[in-house]
């Protein structure tokens, strides 16, 4: 089945962070909402069909997750990153934010310094400010058209700190780590006893030429030391559903990490989560080809539109994720200045560097999860603006 991914779905009035609330975030409500990492393609078909069978039920009472929701998870795992896992490695969060969280609250302590790798992730931070760890930024190094880790930074905090949190496939520089990039910091994080969150969710997005390669799969020592957070959300584009999946092999880990989301009791879940993940696993290969192959192209014509008529902008390619990183600095404006212009005169509605910490300013992150026909709209608005800037 070949699916339509031009289509255009009027997202407005369903609650919609990315369209709803587009007048509070942008003080302009007609933007062209390219910011929130959700799609503006339709969830597939067979998710659907799976969720609305069982709303067809007409009781939705407590639920619990059988093996028919774990073993397509072991099996995704096993097939598409050739990591063998076990239904009891597998811990449920509602989102891999919340994941961070717990992450925080279960193995470190107040006054504990946590790595992050900026610029990242804005609820990477958070995780630990929002809990009085103290920040510990391996700001990442622009190397022409990539960005690569600062080891030698990296292995100074590692003296002193109790856990890093990696990103791979990073946002929003889109680097996919490569093995010998991740082997690097297993070997620092094993040396100083450091242990490392790693943030997957974008694991299943990965542009042709690239691979992923799963942290803990490295070596079973480096697995001792490595809690991964994997998700549906941003591959089938089930963010509204709350449903992750946080994996330890290490069972002390495991214990520590379940006590967390047990005192909060947050482990049920939502009922119509579990089904959307099962069915994703299960039916969603043929769809998730089909839209790698799309969002390939959207990179490629926003490569190309912006080489040929909008020079002076720097994009960085992704090798993961549906994020465009962007350059803005060569056109002199300061960071308010650029948001505005943005949002008031092309009626853009992106990230702004900023919020993802040291080495985010005169940067924007764009979302080209959408379909064509909105990508060349929002093009041609940023052409029209930026063409006025000497």
């Amino acid at each position: 089945m070949k699916y339509n991914f031009d289509k255009l779905t009027d997202r407005t009035h369903t609650s919609s962070v990315k369209y709803d609330l587009r007048q509070a975030v942008f003080e302009k409500d007609d933007v062209i909402p390219m910011w929130v990492a959700d799609m503006d393609f339709e969830t597939p078909d067979f998710i659907r069909d799976a969720v609305i069978r069982r709303a067809n039920h007409p009781v939705y009472g407590y639920t619990f997750r059988d093996e028919d929701y774990y073993h397509p998870i072991v099996a995704w795992m096993h097939s598409h990153h050739e990591w063998t896992i076990h239904r009891d490695d597998i811990v449920f969060s509602p989102g891999v934010v919340p994941a961070l969280s717990f992450a925080v609250m279960a193995f470190t302590k107040p006054g504990d310094r946590i790595i992050i790798q900026p610029p990242v992730y804005p609820p990477i931070r958070g995780a630990v400010v929002d809990h009085d760890r103290i920040l510990s930024n391996n700001q990442l190094i622009q190397k022409e058209n990539t960005y690569l880790i600062d080891f030698a930074l990296l292995e100074e905090q590692a003296k002193d700190a109790a856990m890093l949190i990696l990103c791979n496939p990073h946002n929003p520089v889109g680097r996919c780590w490569n093995r010998e990039e991740l082997e690097k910091i297993a070997q620092i994080c094993l040396e100083h006893h450091v242990l490392v969150f790693s943030d997957e969710i974008h694991a299943d997005l990965v542009m042709p030429g690239y691979r992923h390669q799963v942290f803990a799969n490295l070596s079973p020592e480096v697995a001792k030391i490595t809690v991964t957070a994997h998700a549906p959300s941003k591959t089938f584009n089930l963010a509204g559903l709350s449903t992750s999946s946080v994996i330890i092999s290490n069972p002390a880990l495991r214990a520590s990490f379940s006590r967390v989301i047990e005192k909060m009791h947050l482990g049920m879940g939502n009922l119509f989560g579990s089904v959307a993940s099962t069915a994703a696993y299960l039916h969603g290969e043929p769809w998730r080809l089909q839209l790698i192959r799309y969002l390939d192209e959207n990179i490629t014509f926003t490569e190309a539109f912006i080489r040929k008529n909008i020079p002076a902008l720097h994009m960085f390619r992704p090798e993961g994720t549906y994020m465009i990183w962007l350059d803005f600095r060569t056109f002199g404006l300061d960071d308010k200045t650029l948001k505005s212009k943005l949002i008031h005169e092309a009626g853009l509605g992106f990230n702004p560097g900023t919020e993802f910490g040291p080495g985010g300013e005169g940067f924007m992150r764009m979302n080209i999860a959408c379909p064509r026909a909105t990508l060349v709209s929002a093009l041609d608005r940023l052409k029209g603006m930026l063409s006025f800037i000497k």
